[in-house]
């Protein structure tokens, strides 16, 4: 076959080439602005989550909460708020794990500190004997210690618990929580399980802890509000 009658037959071949080369690069860059996308995607995701982990960990430093809250959180994560900024605490009523009733307000005039707990929760179990060993050394001087058991589906093991820890103090029975969503948003109010707040004996709300307690912590907690005239 002569040079010339072969010459057609590469043109139609080099066109050939030629797509799948583009087609190659069609898919090469494709893969590349997926790649890109993907990456893009686990960023802004690792972005969330690290905001996550620092709203739910931080803590320390003079800080307060979103917006004008009027509270502080000290490094020891105690959060206070001034005397004369502090918030009423909402209606804290019903039947307590023994089937008594009981309502917060009727301790309005002493110190009362809310415990937030349940059976299941190791921390709870680490800091109860601080709270019974605190609430015994206090109850003359008119500190009043009230649990608040939730999550707990029924009231049984509630009831062992405390009698596991010697706890004598009441808490009222609160399974799904409603007692701890009557707290406004922006106040000092429980998020977690364990919490403690105490109430002054005004029943407003003076200081909150989101983690298990010690001894010594607690104390210091109740310090400056037994201090209160």
């Amino acid at each position: 076959m002569s040079a010339a009658s072969r010459a057609p037959q590469r043109s139609i071949r080099t066109p050939q080439r030629t797509n799948r080369t583009n087609r190659a690069h069609g898919r090469s860059r494709s893969q590349s602005r997926s790649r890109s996308r993907g990456r893009a995607v686990l960023l802004t995701g690792g972005a969330v989550v690290a905001a996550l982990l620092l709203s739910a960990c931080g803590s320390g430093g003079k800080s307060g909460g979103t917006g004008n809250t009027g509270f502080v959180t000290g490094s020891d994560g105690i959060a206070t708020v001034e005397q004369g900024s502090r918030v009423a605490a909402p209606e804290l009523s019903g039947k307590t794990i023994d089937g008594k009733q009981l309502d917060v307000a009727d301790y309005k005039g002493k110190i009362v500190v809310l415990n937030v707990w349940g059976s299941w929760c190791g921390p709870c179990r680490l800091e109860a004997k601080n709270f019974v060993k605190v609430s015994e050394d206090l109850k003359d001087q008119g500190v009043q210690f009230v649990g608040i058991n939730t999550r707990d589906t029924s009231t049984s093991p509630a009831i062992a618990f405390e009698k596991a820890h010697g706890v004598t103090y009441p808490s009222l029975y609160d399974p799904t929580g409603k007692l701890m969503l009557r707290f406004k948003k922006g106040t000092l109010n429980p998020q977690t399980i364990p919490s403690t707040l105490v109430l002054d004996r005004d029943g407003k709300v003076a200081s909150r802890s989101l983690s298990a307690l010690s001894e010594a912590s607690l104390r210091k907690m109740l310090k400056p509000i037994l201090a209160e005239k």
